[in-house]
């Protein structure tokens, strides 16, 4: 019989292939892949941060009704109350809203504030 390989390798090579078939079909990977992708992929709620305006003595209170409902999409009944909770509090939350759009809406207000010369300030905080 004509060999191939060289001499007194094939005997080596054989028995180191089957060792390694060996292991390679006792060898554990661990949990499903799946399973792993599911546990990496569990969805967290987001963080929500509560949007606040504080009460100065120069920003008129039609002014922040404007803004309660324009910025936060409050009926006008819910926007006075907040005003007037502003107004006496010192400070009244006006939604609670995720980093992003509190940052936006904490960003529009005092926009807005700038534009008509008023001291408003607004400011977020995590709920």
């Amino acid at each position: 019989m004509i060999s191939l390989t060289p001499r007194g390798y094939s005997d080596k090579m054989q028995t180191t292939s089957e060792k390694r078939m060996a292991n390679e079909n006792q060898f554990n990977f661990g949990s499903d892949p799946d399973q792993q992708a599911q546990e990496r992929s569990e969805l967290r709620p987001p963080r929500m941060y509560r949007v606040i305006l504080h009460n100065d003595h120069y920003t008129t209170m039609e002014f922040v009704v404007d803004i309660l409902v324009n910025v936060f999409h409050k009926p006008a009944i819910e926007a006075k109350s907040i005003m007037l909770a502003v107004h006496r509090r010192g400070s009244g939350v006006c939604g609670i809203y995720s980093y992003d759009i509190a940052r936006t809406k904490v960003s529009r207000v005092l926009a807005l504030a700038r534009e008509q010369e008023f001291p408003l300030q607004c400011t977020f905080e995590e709920a």
